[in-house]
């Protein structure tokens, strides 16, 4: 009793001194400190109940395809295992990873959920020969796989306003090395403090005073997820206080799985330009090109030590400061048990690993993300696409991308100081889906201006000369590929008065030359005479059909005057490549939303064509212009084994040059011409098709059939007057024809001479040797 006696006394004595401070920390505690700790409180709850981290659109190529019969060369394999991010480790045994032995590739791939269902993670064996895949077996069984899918490499990211790169993971799908190790390193008592550490507080000062500057931290990893998600990065006592009473409330009401949980998916990782990287699972894409869960313990150590200083330890900038970092980060692991000696002394034995292509692709191929975008419009808004988490799976082939752009730089660079006025733009689709797989906007490759594949529209020229021939085709008791065409000199009045007087480019006329040359060697005055005989409305109505506008429907529409983007032209000889069917271009394939599921899916529904012995006719006839006509450089620079058909193109006094073409996998529309319109003295043959022969001397693709298609038949024809002959007869060609469309009696040698007698000569066609080889 006399203690609390004495108690008292000291209290009573004492009061009048402690009255005032008593009331001043009462009055600061319910005025102040209360109310701004409730304030806290519910800004800190709000937040992180409804916490909802800024994840971006990925948009990506297309999965690479790997079946036995799949065109494929050595480099185009590795250039797309590049592209996609994946190392070459000489084993391939991590995810992400791949191997070469002779002619076989190991590769592990990563997996991948996607419009199609997706794939999981394997480890196969691919061999190549010859230009193409010729078996796919599974490592773990050695049985054959029908087919498999590498997951596409990322080629955009569509971002939000905070210019933020993230993925979501859950803690169970983190590996625990990292969860135990970030603990290890940053936070050795995260499961015991109150969200502020007081121990790691006295310790990290002792050490600061024993070496007279800050040597060491005491922030949790609480303190830094407050830090990250609340305030900024200012150095003074305000924002110190509110962190540490922030992170005090922030345990009192979340678990520590769940502040876990939330720090590994926002922790900044690094920046590219404006983008920056938050989480673990971002940090892994970005640095080792595979997913977080894939990690070695030295990948783990990288990305745990760049938590202290994404800057200052950048392993790409700073590799011999981010190799020591690692390293350090390692032997923490060791010193607290998470690995042994001798598997720490092994990681810090290996070099960091990061790969060159990890970056952040904003929008890595501006003309070809155009397109995209133009697709998906009607689905998806662009604030729907900014507030992100989805996938959009395009049909870009990352291969035919880059061959194309190497095609252009190389030819623009073949011309010298001329080429330094050129542009270019090209595209390049899948002849089977109507997939768009390239699409080249400018000679430079990036380039986020002007994006002439779609929307320049440029006189296409000769170009349009397959269409024409396709339409009197439709006519076959008129018009075969044998059929005599008049290529005389032609004047016609125009509606202003005016003389149209058009010329052949070489300024000579041929007398009567059968279609099929006319065609090859791109001889105007034929085409124009063939063109008036079927009826321009009826040439200007087809045009129509593959939703072109404001036809020219004048005679000059028959050799070219209709401007059109490549694209368009892409869209008219797509009909021709696909065997008759008029399959509309695709650059998606599908989206697909945070969760994984297909939200929405793009399909092409192949009807059963039209007129296709007819296209197959002028196919065929196409493969002559390789053979001996305009692009017949095609078949002189090794190419031969394409069986490629196309046609080439130039516009008046040689301001656009032009060239599209097929192969049995792949067609390519190219243009060279100049912004300025300017002349630019290219030929379609000394310019496009330079691009198109360029690329496909590296592209893997299949080769055009070199027999005629079903509905048609060879026949010998005389070509005086489109007639059966006989083989031995003179002047006798065999040529496709429909199947029944001329009767099986031939007129033999005899009457064909008794005929040349009589006049006949005067229709004999022109040698192919005097045509010119330059449109």
């Amino acid at each position: 009793m006399s203690f609390l006696t004495r108690t008292r006394s000291l209290a009573r004595a004492s009061w009048p001194w402690l009255r005032i401070p008593f009331w001043i920390c009462t009055g600061l505690f319910f005025g102040f400190l209360l109310p701004y700790t409730l304030v806290l409180n519910k800004r800190v709850q709000d937040r992180f109940n409804d916490l909802v981290f800024a994840v971006p659109t990925r948009v990506y190529a297309r999965p690479l395809d790997l079946a036995s019969g799949v065109s494929m060369t050595p480099a185009a394999l590795e250039l797309e295992l590049t592209f996609a991010g994946y190392s070459s480790d000489g084993r391939g045994q991590v995810p992400g990873s791949w191997a070469k032995n002779g002619s076989a590739y190991v590769i592990s791939s990563r997996g991948y959920a996607g419009p199609d269902g997706g794939e999981l993670p394997k480890r196969i064996r691919v061999t190549l020969s010859k230009g193409q895949v010729v078996s796919v077996a599974d490592m773990a069984s050695g049985k054959p796989i029908q087919d498999a899918h590498l997951d596409p490499a990322r080629i955009a990211t569509v971002y939000g306003a905070q210019q933020e790169d993230r993925r979501i993971v859950q803690l169970a799908d983190v590996p625990p090395l990292l969860i135990a190790g970030l603990q290890a390193v940053e936070d050795r008592d995260f499961k015991h403090h109150i969200g502020i550490d007081f121990t790691a507080i006295a310790r990290a000062a002792f050490a600061d005073l024993r070496a007279g500057h800050t040597v060491q931290g005491a922030s949790t990893l609480t303190q830094q997820l407050v830090r990250n998600l609340f305030l900024s990065r200012d150095q003074n006592f305000t924002r110190k206080f509110n962190e540490a009473l922030m992170s005090v409330l922030l345990e009192m009401h979340y678990s520590k799985t769940r502040i876990l949980e939330a720090y590994i998916n926002q922790v900044f990782l690094g920046q590219q330009g404006s983008q920056a990287v938050h989480g673990f699972a971002a940090a892994s894409e970005f640095y080792f090109g595979r997913r977080l869960e894939d990690l070695r313990p030295q990948e783990v150590a990288m990305l745990v030590g760049l938590v202290k200083g994404p800057s200052l330890y950048d392993p790409r900038r700073f590799p011999d400061r981010a190799l020591s970092r690692r390293n350090l980060v390692l032997q923490q692991f060791a010193d607290t048990g998470l690995l042994t000696s001798a598997q720490a002394q092994a990681a810090q034995g290996t070099p960091l690993g990061i790969v060159n292509n990890g970056q952040l692709p904003h929008d890595r191929f501006p003309a070809f993300m155009q397109l995209v975008r133009a697709q998906i419009t009607n689905d998806f808004d662009e604030d729907t696409l900014r507030q992100g988490n989805l996938s959009i799976f395009t049909t870009l082939d990352p291969a035919a991308q880059l061959y194309a752009e190497q095609a252009v730089d190389n030819t623009i660079k073949s011309m010298g100081k001329r080429g330094d006025t050129v542009q270019a733009a090209g595209v390049v689709t899948d002849v089977q889906t109507g997939s768009v797989l390239a699409v080249i906007g400018s000679k430079f490759p990036g380039d986020q201006g002007f994006n002439r594949a779609l929307d320049a529209r440029r006189p296409i020229g000769s170009t349009i000369k397959p269409f024409v021939y396709l339409v009197a085709l439709t006519q076959p008791d008129r018009w075969n590929l044998s059929t005599p065409l008049d290529d005389s000199p032609i004047e016609m009045r125009q509606p202003d008065g005016t003389a149209w007087t058009p010329q052949n480019d070489d300024n000579q006329s041929h007398g009567m030359v059968p279609m099929v040359d006319a065609l090859a060697h791109s001889w105007n005055l034929a085409t124009i005479h063939l063109g008036l005989a079927v009826g321009v409305p009826r040439i200007k109505a087809f045009l129509e059909s593959f939703g072109l506008s404001g036809v020219n429907p004048s005679p000059s529409l028959l050799i070219g005057a209709i401007d059109l983007a490549p694209v368009q032209v892409a869209q008219l000889y797509q009909y021709l490549a696909a065997d008759g069917h008029a399959l509309p271009l695709l650059a998606v394939s599908g989206v697909v939303d945070g969760n994984g599921r297909t939200i929405k899916r793009y399909e092409v529904q192949g009807g059963k064509g039209e007129y296709q012995p007819q296209v197959r006719l002028i196919t065929w006839a196409m493969q002559q212009v390789a053979l001996y006509g305009t692009a017949h450089s095609i078949d002189d620079s090794g190419l031969s084994w394409l069986h490629a058909a196309g046609k080439t193109g130039t516009s008046n006094d040689r301001r656009d040059s032009w060239f599209a073409g097929f192969t049995g996998q792949h067609l390519a529309v190219f243009w060279m011409g100049r912004d300025d319109n300017k002349p630019t003295n290219l030929f379609g043959a000394t310019g496009a098709l330079r691009v198109w022969r360029d690329l496909f001397t590296k592209l893997p693709t299949r080769a055009l059939a070199e027999a005629p298609g079903d509905g048609l038949e060879m026949a010998w024809i005389n070509p005086s007057d489109g007639k059966r002959t006989d083989p031995q007869c003179e002047g006798a060609r065999q040529l496709p024809i429909l199947a029944g469309s001329l009767p099986q009696d031939s007129e033999g040698c005899f009457w064909q001479r008794v005929g040349n007698l009589f006049g006949g000569d005067q229709n004999a066609p022109a040698p192919a040797s005097t045509a010119p080889i330059r449109n």
